[in-house]
């Protein structure tokens, strides 16, 4: 890998570009891990790296065109190639139909010419010996653990050819932890965010999971049906994530979610929820922190279609998608806010969720005459994406509560619900707590959600496994 620092390889690569505009971002990323399994450390590993995008424009008779080339490793001799090849994939490519002028006039970061962020084991220092201590705790009361740390900090490193130069460095880390039974009949897990470990006690984590296997000591049979259900907040941010990567303006527009409103245009106004929710995105919420300047290494996915390339450094600010259960805003780059006549509101690496509650799961629990209470949900896909009835599975540990109690395990479920009907039927809300997506959050990892209660979730069919 090149030796040079990531600002001169930014430098060097808008130098060497013949393109009409250039965009470069290095992303320096630098990780640590331990992996355990049985109640003993398998595997820890500290690993370095980075990746260089370049986005070159060119105009035409047609318009102008983007070629984007991101490679790994990249070494001083490679970098040119490197300019050369996305230059080249400008010119093959086709107009881009987002095509807007660099964003210029943003004031440069502090920090651009410093060496990168880093972390390496010893964030763990603290985490690890807890972590011993809790296995030996764990196997003395019959309990087996199993789980994944990672801790990893992304410097990006964004220059342009208007003369853009930001930098911004992200921490994000996290801890799973699953408890088996002795004989593995009953199971629970339990993932949580951190910026640093510091605030991670792995023996507070395994009691939680402790008792959830004591709850599985007495066995509920229980068929498909609807119920009420007590959603967790990491369970919520699993749907709402989806929802959120679905609202897309443009596609609303044109008629294709569950946003688009009958006849033409959006549901912009209407409300979705009863309680007064507010489900918005800020670059400097505390505890789920992130860039405050828009970082786009490819124009539109599957699950981002309002990024684009043209509005890379854009800079970002607390944008209210719901507010007071109000559909307020839906994502959109700077050329869909023209399509769509919105206000430009592009994707934060961030989204939260404030439903108006206090206290947690446990208070809505005492507070519950008869319901199930989820701990995790995953394996979710679209199954109408009109309507964005999602199904899916829960898994290790569906509880039944009975008189403001815990009673006993029930088997698991495949669900089939719309993230949108889930929160307008939503009754009761807690306190919105930083928290971790099991199903998406490798990918989306920075959520606060609130514990919600949903009368009447759809638990289609009754799925096997612990």
């Amino acid at each position: 890998m090149s030796t040079s620092r990531p600002h001169e390889i930014v430098e060097r690569a808008l130098g060497l570009s013949r393109a009409d505009e250039t965009v470069v971002i290095a992303d320096e990323v630098s990780s640590a891990n331990l992996r355990w399994a049985g109640n003993a450390l398998t595997t820890n590993g500290v690993t370095r790296g980075r990746r260089l995008t370049v986005i070159a424009t060119v105009g035409g008779a047609q318009g102008t065109s983007a070629g984007v080339v991101s490679r790994t490793a990249v070494t001083d001799e490679e970098l040119e190639p490197l300019v050369r090849a996305a230059e080249e994939a400008a010119r093959q490519s086709p107009a881009a139909e987002d095509a807007q002028p660099l964003v210029s006039g943003v004031p440069a970061s502090s920090g651009f010419t410093e060496p990168p962020a880093e972390t390496s084991s010893e964030v763990f220092a603290a985490f690890a010996p807890a972590l011993g201590e809790t296995f030996a705790r764990a196997a003395a009361e019959g309990r087996r653990l199993f789980g994944f740390a990672q801790h990893e900090v992304v410097s990006s490193y964004l220059g342009t050819s208007s003369g853009l130069r930001l930098r911004h460095d992200q921490p994000t880390g996290h801890a799973d932890l699953n408890a088996k039974s002795a004989d593995g009949s009953r199971s629970s897990y339990v993932t949580v965010p951190t910026h640093d470990f510091s605030d991670v006690d792995p023996a507070a984590l395994d009691a939680s999971l402790a008792r959830r296997l004591a709850w599985a000591e007495r066995r509920v049979e229980l068929g498909a049906g609807r119920y009420e259900t007590l959603l967790p907040p990491s369970s919520v941010a699993d749907l709402v994530i989806y929802q959120h990567w679905m609202s897309d303006a443009r596609d609303a527009l044109e008629g294709r979610t569950v946003f688009s409103k009958p006849g033409g245009g959006t549901r912009i106004g209407e409300r979705l929820s009863q309680l007064p929710a507010t489900l918005y995105s800020d670059p400097t919420a505390p505890g789920v922190a992130t860039a405050p300047f828009a970082v786009a290494h490819s124009s539109g996915s599957d699950f981002s279609p309002a990024t684009s390339v043209f509005d890379n450094g854009l800079p970002l600010s607390r944008t209210d998608w719901i507010r007071d259960g109000v559909l307020a805003q839906l994502p959109t780059s700077r050329y869909t806010a023209g399509l769509t006549d919105l206000p430009v509101a592009p994707l934060v690496d961030n989204l939260l969720l404030d439903a108006g509650g206090t206290g947690s799961i446990d208070d809505l629990v005492a507070s519950t005459e008869r319901a199930l209470l989820i701990t995790s949900l995953w394996y979710i896909r679209t199954v109408d994406p009109k309507t964005l009835l999602l199904t899916g599975l829960t898994r290790d540990g569906v509880y039944l509560v009975e008189n403001g109690e815990v009673s006993g395990v029930v088997t698991n479920f495949r669900f089939n619900e719309s993230p949108i009907d889930v929160l307008s039927r939503a009754t009761a809300a807690g306190a919105m707590e930083v928290c971790r997506s099991r199903e998406w959050g490798e990918y989306f990892p920075r959520t606060a959600m609130p514990a919600l209660r949903i009368p009447e979730f759809n638990m289609s069919s009754v799925s096997p496994g612990v």
